[in-house]
This record gives C-alpha cells, structure tokens and sequence, in this order.
C-alpha cells in the first residue's frame, strides 16, 4: 500500500520525534520549522495531512501565514490538524474556521494524536489529475499563474522571473496592465469564466518590471467545467505573430476554430507509457529523472511529449493535462 503524505511543522524535536515514531508506517514524513518554507514544500509535496504544533510558536505573527494553506486549489483537499494549547482552542477556531479542519489539544497524549492523523479525512477531495500539475506548473519555461476570477493565486518560478514579484498576496491580474485596460481585462475575465468554453486567446499588452510594456499572446484554460472562475493562465511573449483585437470569451474566428477541433478529435485514450510520463511530470520530474525512473531515453520520452501535445491540439504539455483532465483521459487513482 502506497504511504500517504504528512507534512509536520513544528519547532519541537521531542514533539517531532513522538509523532514519527507512531504514524511513520502509514505516512511519508517531512518536517519544517518555518511556517513560510512550510507552505513551498505544501505546494510541492500537497500533503494528506498537514500538521501544525501551534505550541512551538508562542508569537501570534508566527502563525499569522496559516490561512495560506488553504488558499489555493491545489491544497483544499490537505487535511489540516492544529494541536495546542485548550486555553488557545476558542481563539484559533473563531479565526480560522474555515482553515482548520480539527484542533487538537495537547493534554489528549499522543497515541491519540496519532489516531486522530490516521483517520483523518477531507470529504471535499478534487480528483487527483487536479492536484497533481503543480510540479509541472513549476517547469514550464513560459510565465504561467493561476487566476481565481482577477485574483492571482499562484504564480510559477518563470513568472516570478520575469515580472520580478515573490509574493501573491493581493496581486491581481489588473496589476499587471495599463490604466485603461484595467476595466476591459475585469470584464474579458467575468465573461470568459461564465462562458461555456474552456479555452480561449487573446493578445495585450502587460507591464513587466520598471512598468515596461511587452506585447504577449495569453492564453486562459478552465480547470475544470465545475469551476468556472479559476483557470490557468499562460503567457507568451514569442506570440507577436498572434493577432487577436477580439475579448477573451468571445467568438472571435481563431478561437472558434480550435473548440472546432477539439470537438471533432477522434477518440482515444492515452497509453500506459503515456500515463507514466504524465503523472511524473505533474509530480515536477524532469526528462533525466522521468528517464532513470523508467529507464527509457531522453529522446523516447521527448517524442511521448510531443504526441500527447500534437494528440490534445495543445501548445504547451499543460494545457494537454488541463485537456486530458476535462476529457477523462485519464485514471483518478483514489487516494
């Protein structure tokens, strides 16, 4: 049986320690002390369970980034416990109710806790495909950042990169243009997340660091047809080529014509070694590592890639996995 994942964050080694030794047959452990550097191994590893010992940060700034643990979609199925203080108990669930999914104080002994982890659950799991890309959305050499309606949620290294921001909290798309387009940007984004379409292409203008202006060709992909106002969105700054004065979600040609041939794609199903590829590349493997993983040539695994996109009528290999997400393309192992 697969172990499950629990992240521990805690400053207390004999605390650390004890917990280990009761529920390491069951989890794969990992373990960090800052509460910042915590929420980067959640977005990389997206724990079963996420385990706070809120008794090793006596400050309330230290324990003040907790709701980001739940702020993106690909962390709402993380199961997250809270152990402290009963005094603290009232105070942590009046804050954070909808943060923590159970506190636990710290007279219970830890043979309860250990219970308590083991059959924690979270009834509100997204499918596996839906979690799983952020170690891909981290690869991708072109700026991507996942949106929630204007809101920016999470970015990846390239976008950081290039717009010279480390920090989501508060940053909206609109940040990223001009005065006048902002009411345009708001109102392209409200009508593309209440449209049927899954994809749509447009081209603007976006201010880069200085506030310099670089033309880009953006494209925007729903992450799935029951959540119509996040999406991912991806940036090309190659695209000059791409002319497009249409709104996103509009019935501009060029889009119409790729709903056109996505519909019309005969069907089919990826193959095992398709599926492998897949998987470890949402998991954040590299071509080396996905080629010592399944001892097959760098070269091999390149020409797979270049199937499942050219197969999917995609640019980018993520948008083939938003593609095979929202077509069941592919299995959703239970967790």
């Amino acid at each position: 049986m697969e172990k499950r994942q629990l992240l521990i964050v805690s400053k207390n080694q004999e605390f650390i320690e004890k917990v280990v030794d009761r529920v390491s047959v069951y989890y794969e452990i990992s373990v960090e002390k800052s509460i910042h550097v915590a929420y980067n191994i959640a977005l990389t590893l997206l724990p079963d369970v996420i385990l706070f010992d809120k008794t090793s940060f006596e400050k309330a700034s230290d324990f003040k980034n907790l709701k980001t643990f739940k702020s993106t979609h690909f962390l709402t199925r993380s199961y997250l416990i809270v152990y402290g203080r009963q005094e603290d108990a009232k105070a942590l669930n009046k804050r954070y109710k909808s943060i923590i999914d159970e506190f636990l104080s710290d007279n219970i002994g830890f043979d309860l806790l250990a219970e308590r982890i083991q059959k924690s659950n979270h009834s509100g799991k997204i499918n596996y495909w839906h979690e799983c890309f952020m170690g891909l959305f981290n690869l991708m050499a072109k700026p991507i950042v996942l949106l929630q309606q204007n809101s920016i949620i999470a970015m990846n290294d390239a976008f950081k990169k290039t717009f010279r921001i480390e920090d989501t909290n508060g940053l909206r798309l609109t940040d990223l243009v001009n005065v006048e387009n902002k009411a345009k940007v708001k109102t392209s984004l409200r009508n593309f997340a209440r449209g049927k379409h899954m994809k749509a292409v447009t081209s603007t203008s976006l201010l880069v660091h200085e506030n310099k202006l670089r033309n880009a060709k953006i494209s925007f992909s729903k992450l799935s047809r029951n959540i119509n106002d996040q999406f991912i969105m991806i940036i090309d700054f190659s695209g000059d080529q791409f002319t497009m004065d249409q709104n996103i979600g509009s019935h501009a040609d060029q889009v119409e014509k790729c709903f056109k041939e996505n519909s019309e794609l005969a069907e089919f199903s990826f193959t095992k070694r398709e599926k492998e590829i897949i998987s470890l590349l949402c998991k954040g493997y590299k071509t080396k590592e996905i080629s010592e993983a399944l001892f097959i040539s760098p070269k091999t695994i390149e020409k797979h890639r270049s199937n499942i996109i050219k197969r999917t009528n995609s640019e980018t290999i993520l948008e083939s996995v938003i593609y095979a997400i929202n077509h069941n393309l592919v299995d959703f192992p239970m967790s």
